[in-house]
């Protein structure tokens, strides 16, 4: 694969050692933006008591914002789902399992103080052994991709289409256990799976939209439409409709990456998607200082105005946390340190999402 993102000619997507797809960086740009935005709008809106216009985006998002992000964490998985178990389990298990560590302790260490207040620090030491079995706060999408990865590869024999089919009835069938692995698995994997399954014709659409940037932007106002109505309607959360979405949504997404990354536009977008796992770490301390600031001294009186500052503050506060944790040496906070590699290390390892 060559950097603009074409197809190689043996089939499958290829991509040489340390050489990134530009238009999926974007779309992961434009999805962790989202998840910010998300986050940020409905904080806001929840402590101040009322919705401002930034909510109208959120609910536009809603029926691809996480579809979009399981889907391209699957996306590359062709290329390493051979790997023999200690090496897979190290890339695709430890990986993961050690930042949701490291980042959950510091959650619970800011958040400590007010759950003792409510009730006690003995209930707090069990809420944080708890939150090894249910995910706490933002941080169940990197407590499920393991998960994700290990049910992908011991299910390599039996054939993908039962698979696809099993996890889109899932999908459809909107468990609700009450446990978030449960019910984020079964509403989310089938989206994953087919990053996974479906990669060639991924790779494939980023290149009809290469090729043919009309075509795509029309097609991209068509979606745009039917996404909207949708949501207005209500008809979003309708089963088989949500799925429809589901996979509608990650399709314009990729579109509008691959033409972001044609013209060389908005480059920021670019550079989040590159540090979309450290974005998704670190957002919560900026966005929830930002909005307790903001609310407290009621400088800004429009909700959707602070809802808009709250997630610029979340994206920009954990990038400059992230750069600050390196200037201080503080590099375990993003980059796992030796001592927790169970297979020797690959030259440049750093935190990614997806190989």
């Amino acid at each position: 694969m060559t950097r603009s993102g074409t197809m190689a000619a043996s089939g499958g997507p290829r991509r040489p050692a340390g050489l990134r797809v530009d238009w999926v960086d974007y779309a992961k740009g434009i999805c962790i933006v989202m998840v910010v935005m998300m986050h940020s709008v409905l904080g806001v809106e929840l402590a101040a008591g009322e919705t401002g216009f930034m909510h109208v985006l959120v609910a536009f998002a809603k029926p691809f914002r996480m579809p979009d992000f399981f889907l391209i964490s699957g996306l590359f998985l062709p290329l390493v789902i051979g790997r023999d178990w200690r090496i897979y389990l190290d890339r695709k298990v430890v990986h993961f399992a050690y930042f949701y560590v490291v980042w959950v302790t510091i959650q619970f260490a800011f958040k400590a103080p007010a759950f003792a207040a409510e009730s006690s620090w003995r209930d707090v030491g069990l809420l944080y052994l708890e939150s090894f079995i249910e995910p706490f706060g933002t941080l169940w999408f990197i407590y499920l991709l393991p998960i994700f990865f290990v049910v992908t590869k011991l299910t390599r024999r039996i054939p993908p289409l039962a698979i696809w089919l099993i996890a889109a009835s899932l999908e459809t069938a909107r468990i609700a256990t009450g446990w978030t692995v449960i019910d984020e698995f079964c509403a989310r994997f089938v989206y994953f799976y087919s990053g996974y399954l479906f990669a060639d014709y991924v790779f494939a659409l980023s290149d009809r939209a290469r090729k043919h940037p009309v075509l795509a932007l029309a097609a991209l106002a068509a979606w745009a439409l039917l996404n909207a109505g949708a949501v207005g309607l209500g008809a979003s959360e309708w089963k088989i409709v949500s799925l429809m979405l589901g996979f509608a949504g990650p399709c314009a997404i990729i579109t509008i990456g691959t033409l972001l990354a044609r013209a060389h536009w908005l480059n920021v977008l670019r550079f989040c998607g590159e540090h979309s796992i450290v974005i998704y770490l670190a957002f919560f301390l900026p966005m929830a200082a930002t909005r307790t600031l903001l609310l407290r001294t009621g400088v800004i009186p429009d909700i959707g105005t602070v809802s808009l500052i709250v997630t610029v503050a979340g994206v920009i506060g954990s990038i400059a946390i992230w750069r600050a944790a390196l200037r201080l040496h503080a590099d375990f906070l993003f980059e796992r340190p030796m001592p927790f590699w169970i297979a020797p290390k690959k030259p440049g390892a750093v935190l990614q999402a997806a190989e």
